[in-house]
Parts: C-alpha cells; sequence; structure tokens
C-alpha cells in the first residue's frame, strides 16, 4: 500500500522539476534577448519609471537637456534595464544632435545622484551636415551618423587609439553599428580650438568622437553596457522608432 501511494509522488515531482527547468530555460533565453530585434509589442509591455520630478530636481534644464529629450532617453534606457541588457546600470549617455557641433552636446549623467559627469562636444558624420547634423543613416560606407539606442560594449586600441564598441539596438536605425565600425573615440578634431579656426566642429565617419583629452575618461565611465541615446527629431525616427513609441 505504501508503495503505490509513494509512486505517484515521485512522479508528481518529476513534472514539477520538469516545468521549473522549463521556466528557467524561457527565463535565460529571455535574458539572452537580441536588442537590434525589439518589436513594439515587447514596448508595449514596459512601464517607464517616472523621472519628471528627478529632472527638475537635478535642473538638467540648465545644464543644457531639455526634457523631451531626457524623457525620451528615459524610455529607452527602461527598455533595456527591465530586458536585462544594461550591466553599467547607473550611466546614461545622451548625444542631442538638435545642438550645432559648437556647443556641447554629449551628456553623461549619473541616474542615482541626478550628477552630469560630462558635458562636452561630440562630432557626428561627414556626410551628416556641416555645423548642424541633418541626415542619419544606416548603411555602410555612408559616412553618416545613427540615430537611436545603443548599449556599450568592450574597449579596444585601434586607428583611433583606445575605443570603445557600439552596439545598435534599434533595427532600421543603427543595427549595423558594429558591422559599420561605428565607435566612440577620441579625435583632435574635437576641440574648440578647431572651432575657432574653422567655425564648426571636425566630423567623423560617422562615429560619435568627443575630446581626445578626455576621450579616456569617457570610455571607461560608461563601457561594458552602459546606455548611450543619439537624438534627432527627424520625422521618419520620431514615427517609426519602437523605442519612443511606446
Amino acid at each position: 500500500m505504501l508503495k503505490i501511494i509513494r509512486y505517484p509522488a515521485c512522479i508528481a515531482c518529476v513534472i514539477l522539476l520538469f516545468f521549473a527547468i522549463k521556466s528557467l530555460t524561457a527565463v535565460a533565453g529571455e535574458n539572452n534577448f537580441s536588442p537590434s530585434i525589439i518589436s513594439p509589442e515587447i514596448c508595449k509591455t514596459i512601464k517607464p519609471a517616472s523621472y519628471t520630478i528627478k529632472y527638475d530636481e537635478w535642473n538638467l534644464s540648465a545644464a543644457g537637456i531639455s526634457f523631451e529629450v531626457f524623457n525620451y532617453a528615459i524610455k529607452g534606457y527602461e527598455i533595456l534595464l527591465q530586458k536585462n541588457l544594461l550591466n553599467n546600470t547607473e550611466i546614461i549617455s545622451i548625444v542631442d544632435f538638435t545642438k550645432p557641433s559648437t556647443q556641447q552636446r554629449l551628456f553623461i549623467l549619473n541616474l542615482v545622484s541626478g550628477k552630469i559627469l560630462f558635458s562636452t562636444l561630440v562630432a557626428h558624420g561627414k556626410n551628416t551636415g556641416l555645423q548642424y547634423a541633418t541626415e542619419f543613416s544606416n548603411k555602410l560606407s555612408s559616412f553618416e551618423s545613427s540615430l537611436g539606442f545603443y548599449i556599450t560594449m568592450n574597449t579596444y586600441n585601434g586607428s583611433n587609439g583606445y575605443s570603445l564598441k557600439l552596439k545598435g539596438c534599434e533595427k532600421g536605425f543603427n543595427d549595423k553599428a558594429l558591422e559599420r565600425n561605428i565607435v566612440l573615440h577620441g579625435a583632435p578634431y574635437v576641440s574648440d580650438k578647431f572651432i575657432q579656426q574653422n567655425g564648426f566642429l571636425g566630423r567623423s565617419y560617422g562615429c560619435p568622437a568627443v575630446p581626445l583629452e578626455i576621450s579616456d575618461k569617457i570610455i571607461n565611465t560608461i563601457k561594458d553596457g552602459a546606455c548611450l541615446f543619439i537624438y534627432h527629431p527627424t520625422k521618419k525616427y520620431l514615427t517609426q522608432s519602437v523605442f519612443i513609441n511606446q
């Protein structure tokens, strides 16, 4: 009689174990989610945290960060965060291409303290525009900047010195960043001196190049899984980006 009772109990344990393993496998698969195929359906399930109070509390407007750009940046950051795609979760980097190249338009913010770690110049691609960025592309050899959300990756030393690889997360907008060798690096043409001599900032082949003297510090601050957002209010991006159209 004891044996008759014991066997169903064992079978039940096996069944429970099977579903537990299946559940864990599903979670592991979700953590390995590819950021280049984020869909509108996924975005609809994510509710961004409210940072409106923090925006005012941290006085970000006075620092040159508009609420609109900050709000868009936080939406994308929350999507990447909730999909467990960010390792460096305290940092967000925002490039605002509505500003001319002669102004500081790269802002690196600590989302815990509200401290702006860097506010500096950043270059756009040579075919993106002269003083203002106006044309954007995801195509190879376009020498244009690409809009949207990125995840910072590992560093390496290449033709532009110490550089940071970037993984584009938005299909059709920047998902070819790795293939195009779009990286963050320092450049001598990103400087006040260059602006004084030419009236505009030097331009890259599509990379968000930063001042050479602080490039290592910037890279070491945002490397290994932080969110980077490059923004411009082009109609195509505003209407088709699944990150900002939740």
